[in-house]
């Protein structure tokens, strides 16, 4: 019966290691909590670039990957560039800023 007993608990052990291994990021794929994070910061950064008057956020692509954001798109001007790197910089959680955006 203590040999029933402790194999369940093996298997319980192992299928519970298991699952949380694929879980787990590597670095090209995010974890599910990554990609809702991810998913909110684009969210903020895309929100604060709209509310920014001198910007269109038409024009601007944002994505997130594992907190760095991805500014892309073209624009008019080149204080238009630094504005909405600036911007994306000042949203809490992004950790940094990859601006490939183009003038018109």
């Amino acid at each position: 019966m203590k040999y029933l007993i402790r194999f369940f608990s093996a298997i319980i052990l192992a299928l519970t290691l298991l699952t949380a291994a694929g879980c787990a990021s590597t670095q090209k794929q995010e974890a599910t909590g990554e990609y809702v994070d991810d998913s909110v910061i684009t969210a903020k950064v895309k929100a604060a670039i709209l509310n920014e008057p001198s910007l269109s956020s038409a024009e601007i692509n944002v994505e997130t990957f594992k907190g760095i954001v991805q500014l892309s798109g073209f624009v008019n001007s080149r204080a238009d560039i630094n504005k909405a790197a600036v911007v994306a910089r000042s949203v809490a959680g992004v950790k940094s800023v990859k601006n490939d955006m183009r003038l018109k």
